[in-house]
């Protein structure tokens, strides 16, 4: 099933737990009643999914980091800890992340460790660099400006 909806900015602010598939009333914070609640990855602008789109990220991301590493052009490297050594998203084994540090600066995703083999980098025992503090806005104008 696809749900083709406009999603306003407000919903932004809808948290949703998706080990648990809850999504919560940003208003009272309570949960949603279950009538009411929607697979996110199945929310499509009528051309792709949320779980398209992710998955498009994911394997764009996969080509570059694996490009650049190939190249020898930028520090590129994968971990299952970051630079302080703690387990991505504190689990051990389960999450991983992938660095490049470029001239722009750094950027950063997490992906879970099924899609270890898509990125055929460098393995570092814990991530190389201390997260930046970038955000999407950050990686979004670093890639520009390479």
């Amino acid at each position: 099933m696809k749900v083709i909806c406009d999603i306003p900015e407000e919903v932004n602010d809808i948290i949703k737990d998706s080990q648990l598939n809850i999504q919560i009333n940003p208003n009272d914070g309570q949960p949603w009643p279950k009538e009411m609640q929607f697979q996110t990855g199945e929310v499509s602008d009528g051309y792709h999914t949320f779980d398209e789109l992710y998955e498009f990220r994911k394997m764009y991301n996969a080509a570059l980091f694996n490009e650049w590493a190939s190249q020898g052009k930028y520090n590129v490297h994968k971990s299952f800890k970051h630079e302080d050594g703690e387990d991505c998203f504190g689990v051990p084994n389960k999450w991983f992340i992938v660095v490049a540090q470029l001239p722009t600066g750094q950027i950063s995703n997490h992906y879970k460790v099924a899609d270890w083999e898509l990125f055929k980098i460098p393995v570092t025992t814990k991530a190389l660099f201390p997260y930046d503090g970038h955000t999407p806005a950050d990686v979004l104008k670093r890639l520009k400006n390479l």
